[in-house]
């Protein structure tokens, strides 16, 4: 298997253009000058926290169950040359999706693709107290393994699926279907799935996490959900009910797993590929792709309540389509959106809105009401009023740009919404392989924009992009305490390393720079600050704190 390597052609094209354009504001049609009026984002109302949930802030994937990857600890500004090597670490992987919070605040959960642990973060440490491994078989990598994949400096794409095979095994990126949405509830119960098995885990001694961590409860989901291959979200309602995910559909089970859960078949053309957004009133949104390329998605707006999952209109249910497109190129999945749901719009806010990216080559940004349709809404679309309004992306790059798309949910604050362009042109076939191929082996992508939602219009206007900034495939997250966006992405000049983008202006702000090692390569997980502005870092090879 041969692929496109980068180019010298390449380097100087993108050298010359990023010297004359680093980033851009808004064009004519925006409106920019609207940004300068709203508020920082530290007073943006935020969700209502879920009393079901560990903590306010990182006890399930995306933070919050409005799923808008925000969070309120403050991050210093400034360029930081970073070896992880010197940082305190532990190894795992090769998805580190998330590092939770738990019920104590000097612990964390750490949640990955082949095991659990549990971490002391007290007092500037991080350090591993306890481990367990995944049921059904799913081995724990060593570290010499690990290593071998983050620190050999690969010269071809075909070198590196070897390695990746002999490691990870004949589908490398099986590994991802594993640990790819987690929890830990009001409990200290934590939450991740084994491909389709959903398993609790527990410490073996409430006061004395050095025992070691048990496997409490699992549920083989198969059976119930017309046999899918694995489960590809989770999230909690807001009366304690866990809300599954599966390619067929959704599913509610009780935390104890001591009850059938109640199911919700999708039509049997159309997939989920990502999980779910709740509101406070058992509200859940997830978003469906056409299993055929081109054709339409679905965005869905289930009920829980009263024991069932309702689609009836008269509690709050509905329905809507969005565009979909052809299969994408490496990072990007599926013919429809890559995004789970986000929430926008909360408490006394005026508009209430649920947004995604679509499947279409070039993406656009769609909110839909989420609630009754404002009186004063001038629909999109006549026959899919549903929509408030979709804007398509540029990322600032040139009209000629064939894709520009994301595997990322959109991020979230106040009416301010940020969005990636993560596709490469040409194919890596094997989802791991690429995600570890692409900056050192295969060109990285490039290209992110900031948009904000007016609520007089009822429309999205764009208030910056920037086409030299690359976010290849973790997903970004904001600091409301410090205006500022963060990706993690590889050039040339620098290799690996997180970018702080102001949120108000787009310059760069921040920046933690971890060289060449691929270790400064996040695959798939979310970018995380703690409490006090160190950088959490959940790399491929387990996760890490940078002290700043």
């Amino acid at each position: 298997m041969k692929y496109q390597l980068k180019e010298k052609a390449w380097r100087m094209t993108f050298l010359v253009f990023a010297t004359c354009a680093l980033f851009s504001c808004s064009d004519d049609e925006n409106d920019p000058s609207k940004d300068d009026n709203e508020p920082p984002l530290s007073e943006a109302t935020v969700p209502t926290p879920n009393p079901y949930l560990a903590s306010e802030h990182y006890s399930l994937t995306h933070f919050n169950s409005a799923q808008t990857d925000a969070f309120p600890y403050a991050v210093k500004g400034g360029t930081f040359q970073m070896n992880p090597d010197d940082c305190a670490s532990t190894w795992s992987g090769p998805v580190n999706l998330m590092t939770l919070s738990s019920t104590d605040p000097d612990y964390m959960w750490g949640m990955c693709s082949d095991r659990v642990s549990y971490i002391h973060i007290a007092d500037g440490a991080f350090e591993r107290v306890a481990e367990i491994g995944l049921p059904n078989g799913i081995q724990m990598n060593t570290e010499e393994n690990l290593r071998k994949l983050v620190d050999t400096q690969y010269t071809s794409t075909d070198q590196l699926y070897a390695d990746a095979v002999e490691i990870l095994g004949k589908y490398p990126q099986m590994s991802m279907s594993n640990g790819n949405y987690v929890i830990c509830d009001n409990e200290n119960y934590a939450y991740t799935n084994a491909r389709t098995v959903i398993c609790r885990y527990k410490l073996k001694e409430a006061g004395n996490p050095k025992a070691g961590i048990v496997l409490d409860k699992q549920v083989d989901m198969a059976p119930y959900m017309d046999n899918p291959q694995t489960l590809v979200g989770m999230v909690m309602t807001y009366d304690g009910y866990l809300v599954v995910a599966s390619g067929n559909g959704i599913a509610i089970i009780d935390r104890t797993m001591s009850m059938p859960p109640v199911v919700k078949l999708i039509p049997d053309d159309q997939v989920i590929t990502n999980s779910a957004a709740v509101d406070e009133h058992n509200g859940i949104y997830i978003a469906s792709n056409s299993r055929t390329p081109g054709g339409k998605g679905i965005m869905h707006k289930f009920v829980w309540k009263n024991g069932k999952l309702s689609e009836d209109e008269a509690d709050g249910a509905w329905t809507a389509s969005y565009d979909g497109g052809p299969e994408a190129p490496a990072i990007k999945m599926g013919y429809g959106t890559g995004s789970t749901p986000t929430l926008m719009g909360f408490g006394d806010d005026e508009d209430k809105l649920v947004v995604i990216t679509d499947g279409a080559k070039r993406m656009k940004l769609v909110a839909f009401w989420r609630d009754d349709i404002p009186e004063d809404a001038v629909p999109v679309d006549a026959e899919n009023p549903r929509i408030a309004d979709q804007k398509e992306i540029s990322c600032g790059l040139s009209a000629s740009t064939e894709w520009i798309q994301s595997e990322q949910s959109v991020a979230v604050s106040g009416y301010g919404a940020f969005v990636v362009n993560n596709v490469i042109p040409n194919t890596v076939p094997d989802k791991i392989v690429a995600v570890l191929s692409i900056g050192p082996l295969v060109t990285p992508p490039f290209g992110v924009e900031r948009l904000q939602w007016d609520t007089e219009k009822n429309q999205w206007y764009s208030v910056w992009t920037r086409s030299d900034v690359s976010s290849i495939s973790m997903i970004p997250a904001i600091s409301t305490a410090s205006n500022m966006v963060f990706v993690n992405g590889y050039t040339e000049a620098d290799g690996w390393e997180v970018t702080g983008l102001d949120w108000g202006t787009g310059a760069t702000s921040h920046r933690v720079i971890f060289g060449q090692t691929s270790r400064g390569n996040g695959a798939y997980a979310i970018i995380q600050y703690m409490e006090n502005g160190d950088l959490l870092f959940n790399s491929v090879g387990g996760p890490f704190r940078v002290k700043l």
